[in-house]
């Protein structure tokens, strides 16, 4: 990986790559588009993605979610990407080995798809798990990438997954 790069290929993995991940491939995209190519897939994708997931980044962040859809990892094998961040823990345990050695990193965050209660507590979860990965992804855009060597770009990615663990 080259820490001078213009921008860097981010991938977000989830299972049903439904909520966490596409939450996390939008957010990024509007946070910091000019230093990540972000994508996101599954390993079981789901159909498509949550509603609850494409209302929140409309409804809080004024995103364009035209184009969201689950994918499959299997669509990006053989692509090289820069980082790899995993958002569930199944996801965490069943990543495939991605080519050109990225940062492999685990940012979990509970599923607010899974979330049971009634419509409004089901898009307050979906808020507050938005707004995790949203800080996430604000210290990952805020690293000094052009001064950090690989081994501590790698910790300092890492180490983001353990910030915001409880909601």
């Amino acid at each position: 990986m080259n820490p001078h790069k213009d921008r860097f290929r981010l991938l977000f993995l989830c299972t049903g790559n439904s909520a966490r991940s596409i939450l996390a491939e939008f957010l990024v995209r509007k946070i910091a588009s000019e230093k990540f190519e972000a994508v996101s897939a599954g390993s079981s994708p789901k159909p498509a993605p949550h509603p609850l997931a494409l209302d929140t980044l409309r409804g809080h962040y004024g995103i364009d979610t035209t184009g969201a859809r689950s994918k499959s990892w299997s669509e990006f094998e053989g692509g090289e990407f820069d980082f790899v961040i995993t958002l569930c823990d199944n996801a965490k345990e069943t990543c495939p080995i991605w080519p050109g050695q990225p940062v492999i990193a685990h940012w979990p965050s509970p599923d607010p798809a899974g979330q049971e209660g009634s419509t409004e507590e089901q898009r307050k979860f979906f808020w507050l798990v938005a707004q995790q990965i949203q800080r996430r992804l604000e210290l990952f855009a805020a690293l000094p990438f052009d001064k950090l060597d690989a081994l501590r770009l790698e910790s300092a990615t890492r180490e983001i997954g353990t910030k915001e663990s409880a909601l």
